[in-house]
């Protein structure tokens, strides 16, 4: 046997190490997706709106997959389990990513150890609205006909979402007492208050802004600590309610354990998409503010609203069976 073959027999016993290493294609060399865990609706926008522009930089399709269930459970689940390559990501919100947690018996994921915080895209004020007819004229007076007559009822998208939560604390700030009646969405809750139906709702700012503009409904104030450029004219609630804010929001997450070079490259990419002329405008005729935040500082403010939106839901009792 000549030293050549000899050689060529003992390359399989060579460590692994020294061995020519098998060339990884670039990221991004295939799709991205963005799981939306709701059905149609601005988390759909937004996640389309900023999709697209992310697309255009990283020359990859950004293909968005709405996968609703269980209040955001279901789509949030399937990116925590996915491979941490990149190329699935998840548009998170208060409710899948903070609220959830503290209502839910049994949590299909760990919103904080499963997922790695890529940007806060957005944040978007809710608002207390009456029907145009209602007696109440501002939170002062809300507050008042609310002591004389507790129990009223107050209408929301659904059990635990952000605007539930926002009236539960409003109810622990103001020291009065309603009974929560959940829609099956803002369609129903804003049909209800514009027949007069429901005499008192907690919704995302875009979903009554038009119908308090066309006159047919009323807001009362917005839930950010001060007022929206989008309509400057509605008081925000803290202004007569000190320390009251509510607060909705919108982020991409990846899975846990993904390349940090991955996650710092689509944050850049996120943030300057939001930066854009165009985007800003569109953003603020839904009343909506883009962010665009560091990883880190995103991480930091999910374990906070995780904190305090578990502490509210503790206290009005908000379970989901």
């Amino acid at each position: 046997m000549t030293i050549t073959r000899r050689a060529a027999l003992a390359l399989p016993l060579l460590p692994a190490a020294i061995l020519p290493a098998r060339a990884q294609p670039a990221w991004p060399s295939q799709p991205i997706r963005i799981i939306v865990p709701f059905a149609a609706g601005v988390s759909d926008n937004i996640a389309r709106l900023v999709g697209a522009e992310i697309s255009k930089v990283l020359g990859q399709p950004v293909v968005v997959e709405n996968r609703p269930g269980a209040g955001g459970n279901i789509g949030s689940e399937a990116v925590a389990r996915a491979a941490p390559d990149g190329y699935t990501l998840v548009l998170g919100t208060i409710s899948s990513h903070a609220i959830n947690p503290a209502i839910t018996p049994r949590m299909p994921y760990d919103n904080i150890r499963d997922f790695a915080p890529i940007t806060q895209l957005s944040s978007q004020p809710n608002a207390i609205a009456v029907p145009a007819s209602s007696s109440a004229r501002d939170i002062n007076g809300l507050v008042a006909e609310l002591r004389r007559d507790p129990g009223r009822p107050f209408g929301t998208s659904g059990v635990g979402t952000s605007v539930h939560l926002a009236g539960a604390l409003f109810q622990q700030l103001t020291n009065t007492q309603m009974d929560h009646v959940p829609y099956r969405g803002s369609a129903g809750v804003t049909t209800a208050l514009i027949s007069g139906e429901l005499p008192l709702a907690f919704d995302n700012l875009s979903s009554v802004l038009p119908f308090h503009r066309e006159g047919r409904i009323r807001i009362l104030g917005v839930t950010s600590k001060e007022r929206v450029a989008a309509a400057p004219e509605i008081p925000a609630v803290a202004e007569t309610v000190p320390g009251f804010e509510s607060l909705s929001w919108h982020g991409l997450f990846a899975p846990a354990r993904t390349p940090g070079a991955i996650v710092q490259r689509l944050q850049r990419e996120a943030a300057a998409a939001l930066a854009l002329p165009a985007m800003a405008s569109r953003f603020a005729e839904l009343g909506i503010t883009p962010v665009g935040s560091t990883p880190d500082a995103f991480a930091a403010f999910v374990a906070s609203e995780t904190q305090r939106w578990a502490q509210v839901a503790r206290t009005a009792n908000i379970r989901l069976d």
